[in-house]
C-alpha cells in the first residue's frame, strides 16, 4: 500500500517550514521572532499555525520540555520536489520543458545559476545515455 503524501502546505505554513529548515528544531517563540522580522505576525497566530501543521503531519513536536520544540517532518528538498511535481501536473500538464521555460522567463537568471543549470542538464543527459545502454 502506498504511503499517503504529505499535505500541500499553505503559503503561511511554507514560511514556517522555511524557518524550521533554516534554524532546525525550534520553539514557537523562536519561529515567531524570525517570522516577525519580515511580516508582522502575532505569537498566537504562529502558535495556532504550528498546531495545525502538527495535526496535518507537516511538523513534529517534542513535548518533553516546558516549551515544545518543533521540527519539520520532511526535508526541504523532498517538500520542494513534491510541490514542483504538483505544479508540473496542475499547471503544465506534466511538461517539464514548459515549467523550466516559464521559470527562466519569469525572473532574471544570474550567469552562475545558468552555469549550474547547464551542468545539471549535462549530468542528466549523461545519465540518460547510461540508462539507455
Amino acid at each position: 500500500m502506498r504511503k499517503k503524501p504529505a499535505p500541500r502546505p499553505t503559503d503561511a505554513e511554507l514560511a514556517i517550514l522555511r524557518v524550521l529548515w533554516k534554524l532546525g528544531a525550534s520553539t514557537v517563540r523562536e519561529v515567531h521572532e524570525v517570522l516577525n522580522k519580515t511580516r508582522p505576525t502575532g505569537y498566537t497566530t504562529a502558535l495556532k499555525l504550528m498546531q495545525i501543521m502538527h495535526e496535518k503531519g507537516l511538523i513534529s513536536r517534542d513535548e518533553s520540555a516546558r516549551a515544545h520544540v518543533y521540527r519539520t517532518s520532511l526535508p526541504e528538498g523532498q517538500t520542494q520536489q513534491s510541490l514542483v511535481r504538483d505544479l508540473l501536473d496542475r499547471a503544465f500538464g506534466g511538461s517539464a520543458q514548459q515549467l523550466v521555460m516559464r521559470a527562466l522567463q519569469a525572473k532574471k537568471t544570474s550567469p552562475e545559476e545558468l552555469a549550474e543549470i547547464r551542468q545539471l542538464i549535462e549530468e542528466l543527459e549523461a545519465k540518460n545515455r547510461e540508462d539507455s545502454k
